[in-house]
């Protein structure tokens, strides 16, 4: 699969931007990213807070008979995040399932999966965002940013070209035995 990069310089959402593609039959399948945004979402009608700097992004595709279930993908996502964070934190990354990276107990991303079903396909939406550079004051939660937990340069393209690689290339089956044996 080929994800084509659509990068914008303002949007409320990445995550609606995509849905908007798929709808108007422009895209199928690419990477929404964005330097700002204003209205970011997260699980449950919750609001990231999307700090100019940070990494937004929303990867979006048909699912495909032989691709994992929605589900799945809500196991399978953190973990290749995960893989690519943790080559630039000096501290483990965690998982807090089924959403959310932490670093030293701090959440460092937030993904947020949406399903969508247009003329009998099958889509799926997976936001991302990452505070690499700042991290958000709020009182609910306590939050940390990448570049705080590394001694290399966070470079938000470096990361955008990671994930997109990961997955235009990614064995699903892969995957699917890593999450499973955790």
């Amino acid at each position: 699969m080929i994800l084509k990069l659509i990068k914008l310089n303002s949007v409320k959402s990445t995550n609606d931007e995509a849905i908007k593609l798929i709808r108007s039959k422009k895209n199928n399948q690419g990477i929404v990213i964005s330097k700002k945004q204003s209205n970011g979402k997260g699980t449950m009608g919750k609001k990231w807070i999307s700090i100019n700097g940070n990494f937004f992004a929303s990867i979006f595709f048909e699912l495909k008979q032989n691709m994992p279930a929605p589900k799945d993908f809500a196991l399978i996502n953190p973990l290749i995040i995960k893989n690519i964070l943790s080559k630039y934190s000096k501290f483990n990354v965690k998982i807090k399932w089924p959403n959310d990276l932490l670093i030293k107990r701090k959440k460092v991303c937030g993904i947020l999966q949406e399903f969508i079903k247009i003329d009998e396909k099958s889509f799926l939406i997976i936001g991302i965002g990452i505070n690499t550079l700042k991290s958000p004051k709020n009182n609910k939660f306590k939050s940390i940013s990448l570049s705080e937990c590394s001694n290399k340069n966070i470079n938000n393209y470096k990361i955008l070209i990671n994930l997109k690689k990961n997955y235009e290339l990614s064995n699903w089956r892969h995957w699917k035995y890593k999450y499973k044996n955790l």
